[in-house]
C-alpha cells in the first residue's frame, strides 16, 4: 500500500526569496517586490456567490507569488509598450501589448494576468512597461481557486508598480476598500477576458480573508463579517486529482440554470427566497433540473446561517451536519459531485469526521473535511486507502488553518 500524499505549505521567506531570483534570472535585474495571494477553501455555500447568497470560505496558506518590476528603460524593442510574464511552472516568456488589450488578445493561464492589467487600466490605473514572474503553490485544477491567487497577486504587484486613479480615496493597498476594488478589478478580469465564469467569492477570500477566522460573504452587497474560528476544530482539504476546470462549460450551466429559474420565478436572486417557501417555490417549477438547482440554493442558504452561527461558540456537531447535508444536495440537487469526491465523503464519515462535503465548482477538485482535535491525520490517511482500494488517484491531503490574505511576501 503506497503512502498519503500530504502536500506541505512551502515557507513564505523561502517562497519568496525563490521567486526573487527567478525573475532576476529572466530579465536580468532584482524586481521591486514579491506579492502573495492565497487559494481559498469554501467550507460552505456553494453556487450561492452568483446567486446572491452568503459563503464561507477560509484563506488557505498555499500561496501563488508574483514578483513585478518596470523594465528598464534602456530595454531592448518595444518594451514602453508591452508587459512580459513568465512561470515557474515552464513556458516561454508571454509578452503582450499594454495598448491593444481585449478579450481574446491573450491566451491560456497569462489571459489572467493579462486581464486584470486590462481591468486596472479600465479603471484608471497607469500601468508601465511591466515584468512579472509567477510562481504558484496553490494545486492547480483542485477546485481551490489557484486562478484567484494568480490574478489577485497579480493585481496587487501591478498596483505597486503602477500609477493610482487620481480619484483613488485609500493610502493603502492594505484598506479593505482597497481591497474590494482591487477584488473587483479581478472578478473582471476572470469573467470578461480570460472567459471563466465566477461570483467573486475567490477573489474577496483571496484579498480580504482573515487568519483565524472564516469569512462570511454577503455576495449580494459585498460586505464581509469575520467568523471566529474555534480552536478546537482541525480542517482537512482532499484534492481528488479529478480535473476541475471552470472553462469547460458545466459550470456555467449549472449557472445557467439557476438564472433561467430565477427568471421564471421573478425574482432578483434565488438566495433571496425564504426557507419556508421552499416547497410551493418548487411547484411552480417545469422540471426536476430547475427543482434541483432552486432545492440547493434555498436549503445551502439556510446551511451557512446555521454554520456561521454554530462556529463561535463551538458547536462542531451541528456544523459538521450541515456539511454532510450540503454534499447530498450537491450530489443529488445540484449533479456536481463525482465517484471520487462522494468515496471520499463517506470514507471521511466512516473514519468519524464531523462533517465533509465536496467544495468548490464541482465536477472533480476537492473536498474539505472538519475533524475533531488529533483526528485528521487519522481520517486522511482512511480516505487514501478508500481511494487506493477504488483505483481512485492517490489524493493529495492538506491540513490547514484558516490564514491571512494577500500579503507582500518581500
Amino acid at each position: 500500500m503506497s503512502q498519503p500524499q500530504w502536500i506541505e505549505v512551502t515557507p513564505v521567506n523561502e517562497h519568496a526569496e525563490v521567486t526573487r531570483r527567478q525573475f532576476a534570472q529572466t530579465y536580468g535585474h532584482e524586481p521591486s517586490a514579491v506579492w502573495g495571494a492565497p487559494g481559498r477553501v469554501n467550507l460552505i455555500g456553494e453556487h450561492l456567490d452568483y446567486n446572491g447568497g452568503s459563503v464561507l470560505p477560509i484563506a488557505l496558506p498555499h500561496l501563488t507569488a508574483m514578483a513585478v518590476g518596470r523594465a528598464p528603460a534602456d530595454h531592448a524593442g518595444a518594451a514602453s509598450a508591452e508587459a512580459r510574464v513568465s512561470s515557474a511552472h515552464g513556458g516561454q516568456t508571454v509578452r503582450f501589448s499594454l495598448a491593444e488589450l481585449a478579450s481574446g488578445s491573450v491566451t491560456g493561464w497569462a489571459s489572467y494576468v493579462a486581464g486584470v492589467i486590462w481591468a486596472m487600466s479600465e479603471a484608471g490605473w497607469d500601468v508601465p512597461a511591466i515584468e512579472l514572474y509567477v510562481d504558484g503553490r496553490v494545486p492547480v485544477g483542485a477546485g481551490l481557486s489557484s486562478s484567484a491567487a494568480l490574478t489577485c497577486s497579480t493585481a496587487l504587484a501591478v498596483a505597486q508598480a503602477s500609477q493610482a486613479p487620481a480619484d483613488w480615496p485609500w493610502t493603502s493597498v492594505n484598506d479593505d476598500g482597497a481591497r474590494r476594488a482591487l477584488a473587483a478589478a479581478c472578478i473582471r478580469a476572470e469573467n470578461e477576458f480570460a472567459g471563466a465564469p465566477t461570483g467573486g467569492m475567490d477573489q474577496s477570500a483571496a484579498m480580504r480573508a482573515s487568519a483565524g477566522h472564516a469569512m462570511l460573504l454577503d455576495c449580494a452587497s459585498f460586505d464581509i463579517d469575520q467568523i471566529s474560528w474555534p480552536a478546537e476544530a482541525e480542517l482537512l482539504v482532499v484534492d481528488t486529482r479529478s480535473n476541475h476546470s471552470l472553462i469547460d462549460g458545466q459550470y456555467g450551466g449549472r449557472r445557467e440554470a439557476c438564472e433561467r429559474a430565477a427568471e421564471l420565478l421573478g425574482v432578483a436572486s434565488l438566495a433571496a427566497i425564504d426557507m419556508a417557501d421552499l416547497e410551493a417555490t418548487l411547484a411552480r417549477l417545469p422540471d426536476a433540473e430547475l427543482q434541483g438547482v432552486v432545492r440547493h440554493v434555498i436549503t445551502e442558504t439556510d446551511r451557512v446561517a446555521r454554520v456561521a452561527a454554530g462556529l463561535p461558540s463551538g458547536d462542531l456537531t451541528a456544523a459538521g451536519e450541515a456539511l454532510f447535508e450540503s454534499h447530498a444536495s450537491m450530489r443529488d440537487d445540484f449533479v456536481i459531485s463525482t465517484p471520487e469526491l462522494d468515496r471520499v465523503v463517506a470514507d471521511a464519515r466512516e473514519a468519524g469526521a464531523l462533517g465533509a462535503r465536496m467544495t468548490g465548482g464541482g465536477f472533480g477538485g476537492s473536498a474539505v473535511v472538519l475533524c475533531r482535535p488529533g483526528t485528521a491525520t487519522k481520517i486522511g490517511e482512511h480516505i487514501h486507502r478508500g481511494a487506493e482500494q477504488m483505483n481512485h488517484p492517490a489524493p493529495g491531503l492538506m491540513q490547514v488553518l484558516p490564514s491571512r490574505a494577500a500579503f507582500r511576501l518581500g
